[in-house]
């Protein structure tokens, strides 16, 4: 997107940014953070942006701006329920009109983020209470705190995969896709659904990079990486197996006809068995089998197939980060609800997700993880901004769903070209694209 260039007045706003990211008429000599943590001295009507619009229509968040009012009574939350999260809201950060309290989006580079934001404090002492602080740090300030975080792998009805006779989780992708074989020969269900049509679910594979490894700085290596997708490497294990598994025709017939919606209902029903997704969806299909009169308990989760050592791995990643509007004109008022939703809400919680605050213990949608020894480790961010750089200059969008989605129209045969072809193609755009970025 083209870039916001920042007015005078702009500018001397993040000059006169403290650690704390207090400005203008609201500063203090305490800043914002400070201030935020006295409901005396915080008010003023905010906006919350999120892409959490079932939340908003059903009147959860009104629930939490409740809960928060009673710590904060001179404060009004209002919240913008946005469909097309990323679209909209990268058009509304050309102006200064992006609410108080915002999700980082994507489109927006780690390096431009004191262009739009306010600094939260430093990382190293934020770093020390939260948890996914380096996704946000940008010469030592942290521009935004995680709403949750996630462990990757794929969320499966545990009913079809018994009926199928597999009770133990596959261990390598060979494995995986046996799994589905005998799903697809001894029960009616799907065995695996891609999301594509929807697009954004398959870009679940990249958020699990470094659990083949068991390297939670595997993203990072990225960054030096002359080919990402050598033969055994994080990215060409889970690329292969989504090819492997459209190619052996153990998803969803038309992958253009799928919906993510109705995919809850389908899970929770036992129609389709397995998506990859992070751990956040696993009380969305919970959810979604109480509304079909099924078993809950019948949804779980499973880490990525393949192990070392003998170890299963799993990458935890954050969430969308909330981040206070550098022109917010409450900046003490929206502080206040980004450190309340994240330490007193209950979100994380509720969620079924790894709360943001090292304090908060591991949802209980993971203790079939922790029971059986799976390593969860935080996926490092040190170096997302040249990783970010190179993809972007490659034109491959490893946060986006284009070129998985050629992937799977590949396998499924409705373009052409090999495996191997496609991997060397990217491994080329990477390389040459890490030249002219200076990586």
């Amino acid at each position: 997107m083209a870039r916001k260039t920042l007015a005078v007045a702009a500018l001397i706003a993040v000059t006169a940014l403290t650690a704390t990211g207090c400005t203008g008429a609201a500063a203090t000599k305490e800043g914002s953070a400070t201030a935020a943590k006295d409901p005396d001295r915080v008010s003023g009507t905010i906006t919350v942006l999120t892409h959490r619009t079932d939340l908003v229509q059903n009147g959860t968040m009104k629930k939490y701006a409740a809960a928060f009012n009673k710590t904060y009574p001179r404060v009004t939350v209002k919240f913008e329920g946005i469909t097309d999260y990323e679209g909209e809201v990268k058009i509304r950060m050309n102006t200064e009109n992006y609410g108080d309290v915002l999700m980082i989006p994507n489109a927006i580079a780690k390096k431009d983020y004191a262009s739009f934001f306010a600094s939260l404090g430093s990382a190293s002492e934020l770093s020390e209470k939260f948890r996914f602080t380096g996704n946000t740090t940008v010469d030592g300030k942290v521009y935004g705190l995680a709403t949750v975080g996630n462990a990757n792998g794929f969320v499966y009805n545990k009913a079809v995969w018994k009926k199928a006779g597999i009770t133990d989780w596959p261990t390598s992708p060979q494995e995986f896709l046996t799994d589905l074989k005998a799903i697809k020969t001894k029960t009616g269900a799907v065995p695996y659904y891609t999301n594509f049509k929807d697009q954004w679910p398959l870009t679940a594979g990249t958020a699990s990079i470094g659990s083949v490894s068991c390297d939670a700085e595997a993203n990072d290596k990225l960054a030096t990486s002359t080919a990402p997708w050598a033969e055994g490497s994080d990215l060409n294990v889970i690329d292969s197996l989504l090819y492997d598994v459209v190619h052996d025709k153990l998803a969803e017939k038309d992958p253009t006809t799928t919906n993510w919606e109705n995919s809850k209902g389908l899970i929770a029903r036992g129609e389709i068995a397995t998506m990859q997704l992070g751990s956040w969806a696993i009380t969305q299909m919970q959810d979604a089998a109480e509304t079909a009169g099924t078993n809950p308990d019948d949804i779980g989760f499973l880490p990525f197939p393949a192990q070392k050592d003998g170890k299963f791995c799993a990458i935890t990643s954050s969430d969308y980060q909330q981040a206070v509007s550098l022109h917010s004109e409450h900046k003490p008022a929206a502080r206040a609800w980004i450190d309340w939703f994240t330490e007193k809400s209950g979100f994380a919680r509720n969620e079924g997700s790894i709360p943001t605050a090292k304090s908060g213990a591991l949802p209980d949608t993971l203790k079939p993880f922790e029971d059986n020894g799976v390593t969860l480790l935080e996926q490092s961010q040190a170096k997302s901004a040249e990783v970010n750089a190179i993809d972007n200059a490659a034109e491959i969008g490893l946060a986006k769903p284009d070129y998985r989605q050629k992937l799977v129209d590949m396998a499924r045969g409705v373009q052409s070209g090999s495996l191997e072809d496609y991997f060397a193609e990217l491994d080329k755009k990477w390389s040459e694209a890490q030249k002219t970025t200076g990586s």
